[in-house]
């Protein structure tokens, strides 16, 4: 009897355990479904009310259009100097790295022997203009002394050919002149170009020969300065149609990729395109008013091809990309709708819509986590302009 009341007790207690439990689940799913459902209406913005935005007004401007690449800078002009004449280098007139004109001595070799030379050539000149001037006297003596038949023609003619031979002589000696005399300039050596000197190579006291490779310092002009680039095949046909009708503005970008380093233009395209990158190659010039670029250097460039006038243009921010493409939140009244737009041009700060948007319409540009087509917005400042103080916190 005692086992059997046992039992019982038993079953009942399971009984209850087992009430108890469907008891908890049944609350344990009625809350969950309730919470989803609250979850949902929360990211509706039903439940906490309109969602914080900042909004701005699409604008109309004038939008550049760019084709970047990167680019190696190099002097405009670059001259290795060099002796033309034999001797020994006696002065050294310039400081290296110093920006020097055309025609500044940059070294003296010793001009001694070629002054020498020099002025026998003068000398020989001087001799043989006065055995011209005598033959000319002796000329005239024979060609009054043949009219009157007092000297044979043959004497006569001797002498012209004499005379002649002279002057010949007089020229000839002219050129030794003047031969001599550029050997004697080459003992100054000049700056054959405006630019900037390197590191000096040979230094004073040295036999420096025309024949020897080793030059005395090269110049580089790097006001202005030339750059070439490549930008892809694809791009030539909007180049050379950009070129043709005008100076194309070429901009060089600091490391940063924002700021322009300088403005040149561009100077050539290239006669044909490089096969093996597919490349075209192009020659841009650079003022380089300040020093900012230097040969040999790599900078990003940026040419400006085209201008696209009254354009529709919005924050990058704003433009969105789903299934079906690109889109916005276009500002109705208090709610945030869905727009679909089409882009033209995108970089990091601003879009080009070329359809979809129309001027002054506004466009949500944060806070797009909470937001669907329809939900209630609240704009933070009514002006639709990004402000520094409430953008953090409406992120």
């Amino acid at each position: 009897m005692k086992i059997s009341i046992r039992k019982d007790r038993r079953n009942i207690l399971i009984g209850l355990a087992g009430i108890l439990a469907l008891a908890v689940i049944a609350a344990l799913v009625t809350q969950s479904i309730l919470g989803s459902g609250a979850s949902n209406r929360r990211g509706r913005g039903l439940d906490d009310g309109p969602v914080p935005v900042l909004a701005v007004a699409a604008r109309v401007t004038d939008v550049p259009v760019y084709i970047d690449g990167v680019g190696t800078t190099r002097a405009l002009n670059n001259v290795t100097v060099s002796s033309q004449v034999d001797g020994k280098l006696i002065k050294v007139l310039f400081k290296e790295g110093q920006d020097v004109t055309r025609g500044y001595v940059l070294a003296e070799i010793d001009p001694a022997i070629y002054q020498a030379q020099y002025d026998q050539a003068v000398a020989k000149k001087a001799q043989d203009e006065a055995q011209l001037a005598n033959a000319r006297i002796d000329l005239d003596r024979y060609t009054r002394l043949a009219a009157t038949n007092s000297a044979t023609r043959q004497q006569l003619d001797t002498q012209k050919a004499l005379v002649q031979q002279l002057e010949a002589q007089v020229r000839q000696d002219q050129a030794s002149i003047d031969n001599s005399a550029a050997t004697l300039g080459y003992t100054k050596i000049v700056a054959p170009i405006d630019g900037r000197t390197g590191i000096r190579q040979v230094d004073e006291g040295n036999i420096v020969r025309a024949s020897n490779a080793t030059a005395i310092v090269s110049i580089t002009q790097v006001q202005p300065i030339s750059m070439l680039f490549s930008l892809p095949q694809q791009e030539l046909g909007r180049i050379n149609k950009a070129f043709s009708a005008g100076v194309l503005a070429v901009e060089a970008i600091g490391a940063d990729n924002t700021t322009v380093v300088d403005k040149g233009t561009l100077q050539v395209v290239d006669n044909q395109v490089d096969q093996t990158t597919g490349t075209v190659k192009l020659k841009a010039e650079f003022p380089n008013a300040q020093l900012q670029l230097w040969p040999g250097q790599f900078v990003n460039v940026r040419l400006l091809v085209d201008t696209l006038r009254e354009a529709i243009v919005v924050p990058t921010a704003a433009v969105q990309r789903g299934p079906n493409g690109t889109f916005v939140y276009f500002v109705r009244d208090d709610m945030a709708v869905v727009r679909a737009v089409t882009v033209a041009q995108q970089d990091e700060k601003q879009t080009v819509i070329s359809s979809g948007l129309q001027a002054d319409e506004r466009v949500v540009t944060t806070g797009f986590s909470r937001l669907a087509d329809g939900t209630k917005i609240l704009v933070a400042n009514r002006d639709g302009t990004p402000t520094a103080t409430t953008a953090p916190g409406l992120q």
